[in-house]
């Protein structure tokens, strides 16, 4: 496993919920950042971001760990879940908060 496949690895099994996103969550830098961020603070669950503006390793990296093109990208209990279209989807049919009830409690994965 490279160096950067191995970072990514340490921050999904370490963190129950962690988004990766352009910005942070005060100041998201896209759009779709933006919105993962309203659905999150609106569930109420606790999570982790990476900003991966901030590292361009992670930045490539997290779409080869994910086989997923795009950013912003959510872990819950180490799974991918998706892009923002995804939690958005998840959310409107109450899947996510539900998802995030279960897995995301400290110990359960």
């Amino acid at each position: 496993m490279s160096d950067v496949n191995q970072r990514i690895s340490d921050i999904v099994q370490n963190n129950q919920v962690v988004l990766f996103m352009k910005g942070t969550p005060l100041f998201p830098q896209c759009g779709f950042s933006s919105r993962a961020i309203q659905i999150l603070d609106h569930c109420g669950a606790p999570y982790e971001t990476v900003d991966v503006l901030q590292d361009m390793e992670i930045r490539q990296g997290i779409k080869a760990y994910s086989d997923w093109p795009t950013i912003p990208q959510l872990y819950v209990g180490g799974e991918f879940l998706g892009g923002s279209d995804i939690m958005m989807e998840m959310f409107e049919a109450g899947e996510l908060q539900q998802l995030l009830t279960e897995r995301a409690a400290p110990g359960t994965a």
